[in-house]
C-alpha cells in the first residue's frame, strides 16, 4: 500500500526552490525529484546543487541528496529536504502525494497528469488546468505573475528574458558552441562587457553587458550549441540578489501555496 505524503515537487532550478523553500518554510515536508544532470544557471539560490554536492542551504534551508525513499524519510526527520534523481517519478510507486508540483520549467509537459495526486499544479506555459494538471501558476513577468489559473492556459513562452534596468535579451548568454563549458569567472563576479567569462574548448564565452555575473552553468557542463549558460544583472549593485531567491521566485511561490490551500484547506496527512 502505498504511503501518503504531503507534497512532491518536480524539479529543483531556482524558480523551483523559491517554491520548495515557501512550502518548508510554511510547515509542509517536500520531497524534491531531480535529473542526474541538473543545469540551472543560478546555482547559488538552487537546491538542484544537492545533486552535486551532498546537500546544498538556500537562505538556511538544507536540501540534502537521497537515494531512495527510506532515506529521504531520515532527511525529512532531520529537518532538511530530500532530493532524489527521479525524473521519471518512480516515487509514486511508493507513495501517493497530496500535492505534486511541476515546477521543471521546460516549457513543455514532460510527463505530468492528473492522476498523480490529489492536488496537481504545473508551473507557466505547457499546461492547461483542468486537462494536465488542476491549477497552473503564471510565471510571466507582469500583472498576472503569480496568478493561480483553474482554467485555461499560462501565457505562452516568449523567449524574451524579463527587462532590468532597460536590457532585456541582452542579459542572457546562450553557448557559441558545443562542447564542455570551461569557467573563467563565478557567480557574484562584477564583469566588463567583452571580458571572457568561460570557454568551450578554443571557443570563448564573452559578457554581453558590464553587470554583475548572476548566473553561470557548472563548470565542466557538456553544452549544445545556443544553450542557455550564463545571466548578467546590469545593475551592480545589487551583486548580494546572487545569493537570495529572486522576487519572480518568490511570487511564483505565494501562487503555489495559495492553490494548495484552496484545494486542500491545510488538511495534510503524513505517515512515517
Amino acid at each position: 500500500m502505498k504511503k501518503p505524503f504531503p507534497i512532491v515537487v518536480r524539479g529543483g532550478g531556482d524558480l523551483a526552490t523559491g517554491t520548495i523553500h515557501k512550502l518548508y518554510q510554511a510547515g509542509f515536508p517536500v520531497i524534491v525529484l531531480e535529473t542526474a544532470n541538473p543545469s540551472a544557471i543560478r546555482r547559488y539560490v538552487a537546491f538542484s546543487e544537492a545533486v552535486y554536492e551532498g546537500e546544498w542551504t538556500v537562505e538556511g534551508v538544507t536540501a540534502v541528496w537521497a537515494a531512495d525513499f527510506a532515506e529521504a524519510q531520515e532527511i525529512l526527520e532531520d529537518g532538511n529536504i530530500p532530493v532524489l534523481i527521479d525524473p521519471d517519478c518512480k516515487i509514486l510507486e511508493e507513495i501517493q502525494p497530496q500535492v505534486l508540483v511541476d515546477a521543471i520549467l521546460a516549457k513543455k509537459n514532460l510527463g505530468t497528469t492528473m492522476d498523480m495526486a490529489e492536488t496537481v499544479i504545473a508551473l507557466g506555459p505547457g499546461f492547461t488546468a483542468g486537462v494536465d494538471a488542476h491549477l497552473v501558476i503564471e510565471t510571466q513577468r507582469g500583472h498576472n505573475l503569480g496568478r493561480v489559473l483553474t482554467e485555461g492556459a499560462a501565457a505562452p513562452n516568449t523567449g524574451i528574458p524579463g527587462v532590468i534596468a532597460g536590457y532585456g535579451k541582452e542579459r542572457v548568454i546562450h553557448a557559441p558552441a558545443a562542447g564542455i563549458l570551461q569557467n573563467k569567472s563565478k557567480i557574484g563576479d562584477l564583469v566588463e562587457k567583452g571580458q571572457t567569462i568561460a570557454m568551450i574548448g578554443d571557443v570563448p564565452v564573452t559578457a554581453t553587458l558590464t553587470g554583475v555575473l548572476r548566473g553561470l552553468i557548472r563548470d565542466g557542463y557538456p553544452v549544445t550549441e545556443g544553450f542557455k549558460i550564463a545571466d548578467i544583472d546590469p545593475r551592480e549593485s545589487e551583486q548580494k540578489n546572487c545569493y537570495t531567491i529572486s522576487d519572480k521566485a518568490r511570487c511564483i511561490a505565494g501562487g503555489v501555496l495559495e492553490g494548495i490551500l484552496m484545494r486542500n484547506r491545510g488538511s495534510f496527512i503524513w505517515k512515517k
